[in-house]
């Protein structure tokens, strides 16, 4: 430590960096590159991260959607291209067969309505669902409640409505809730109004009522347009998909190699498949930016050889006088080390103000292309620590070099 504090190594180490500005220049910039490209990457990757999770917020992600279209395969005496409904039986199946798999399924029955409200109307989709609709998909409420448990055992004429159904409907500024609106003709009372979501939102402006109030208003009986289901923590979405088709297939009869009777969007293998992008894109940028550093910290380490050659004489002069092998080599090191730890210091400020940048430029307003872009601190400091590492052992190379010069040798360069 006593080393560090003696002016005069430092003023040496001043000394040598003054006389080969531009040179030094060039290598703080080489090493300072390395480090700025890893924190830009890293915190445009978790800014992708961030919207990424941003847009699916509102949303149950490990998530399967399934309906039925025509058959592709004559199967059991029924000819290719029939058609067939998903009924409550197949819930209960699938309620009782995947119990341990299955966190939240959601029936829903859909159709398209006129919503009037005295002498204002609009064309909207109508929705029959379960309150466990809203834990799949949760709705932003400015106004009132979901529908609820009672509402399905009464099969009550409630609804949610959406923002914009509600300013078209509505006066500006007057209270919905307990109002009524008719839908196809029969009057709902209005119970709640929902934000959409500026994310991901697969209903639109969408008028939700009771999932019974919709069997008993449009004569569904036991059927089912298409259902939701929500897989536990750790289970295989994409494994309890095909699982689960598979035993639909066999309680509808249809041929378990029949790709097109049933159609499904797997919401976890999509964003599996997206968070594997991030994670190579991770991967991606530390490798670059590593090697990026590397490059640079042997940059300092060419430097320094060359300044070990031109300084012969001098260390051929000090080892005359009785400076020893050590002194010499820590010299050389510490000035690796001051060399790469202004670089790294000078990256990470460059990086985060370019990410700051980004930020204000791509990572506000409504739709934002990058959210929150930054790095966290043990990150960075991992980063710098390994430069300095790096910066340490590149300068023991030069530092081994200016110590086996021989006094009379060095004594005799011109």
């Amino acid at each position: 430590m006593k080393f560090l504090l003696d002016s005069d190594v430092w003023q040496e180490i001043y000394g040598s960096i003054r006389k080969n500005k531009l040179r030094t220049g060039i290598t703080i910039v080489g090493v300072l590159w390395g480090i700025f490209i890893l924190v830009v990457l890293l915190g445009a990757a978790r800014g992708m991260e961030n919207n990424f999770k941003r847009i699916f917020g509102n949303f149950a992600t490990n998530s399967v959607f399934m309906w039925t279209q025509r058959t592709d395969i004559p199967f059991k005496g029924f000819q290719k291209g029939r058609r067939f409904s998903l009924t409550f039986k197949d819930i209960e199946v699938l309620k009782k067969e995947y119990e341990n798999e299955i966190k939240l399924l959601a029936p829903r029955n859909q159709t398209n309505g006129n919503v009037v409200k005295d002498f204002k109307s609009g064309s909207f989709q109508v929705s029959g669902d379960y309150p466990v609709l809203d834990q799949v998909q949760k709705k932003n409420l400015i106004y009132g409640r979901f529908i609820n448990n009672n509402d399905i055992k009464s099969t009550a004429k409630v609804c949610v409505i959406s923002e914009d159904m509600y300013k078209q409907l509505f006066d500006k500024n007057e209270q919905p809730i307990g109002q009524y609106v008719k839908i196809s003709n029969i009057n709902y009372k209005v119970v709640g109004v929902y934000k959409p979501s500026n994310t991901i939102d697969i209903d639109g402006d969408t008028a939700y009522i009771p999932f019974t109030t919709f069997q008993k208003v449009y004569n569904t009986s036991n059927t089912i347009d298409w259902m939701m289901i929500t897989a536990n923590e750790g289970v295989d979405i994409k494994q309890m998909e095909k699982d689960i088709l598979l035993t639909l297939k066999g309680l509808h009869k249809v041929h378990p190699d029949d790709t097109r009777a049933f159609g499904s969007v797997n919401l976890g293998d999509q964003i599996g498949k997206f968070m594997g992008f991030l994670k190579g894109m991770q991967f991606l940028t530390w490798f670059v930016g590593i090697a990026t550093l590397i490059a640079g910290v042997f940059a300092i380490g060419n430097i320094l050889l060359i300044t070990v050659k031109e300084r012969t004489k001098e260390i051929g002069i000090r080892r005359a006088i009785g400076a020893t092998p050590r002194s010499i080599r820590r010299q050389v090191i510490l000035e690796s080390v001051f060399l790469t730890t202004i670089a790294g210091m000078l990256g990470i400020i460059f990086g985060g103000i370019v990410l700051y940048i980004i930020d204000m430029a791509v990572g506000q307003g409504p739709d934002p292309t990058l959210v929150n872009p930054t790095v966290n601190i043990p990150i960075v400091m991992l980063a710098f620590t390994i430069l300095v590492f790096l910066g340490t052992l590149i300068g023991m190379i030069p530092a081994y070099m200016a110590t086996i010069i021989k006094p009379i040798e060095a004594l005799r360069e011109e």
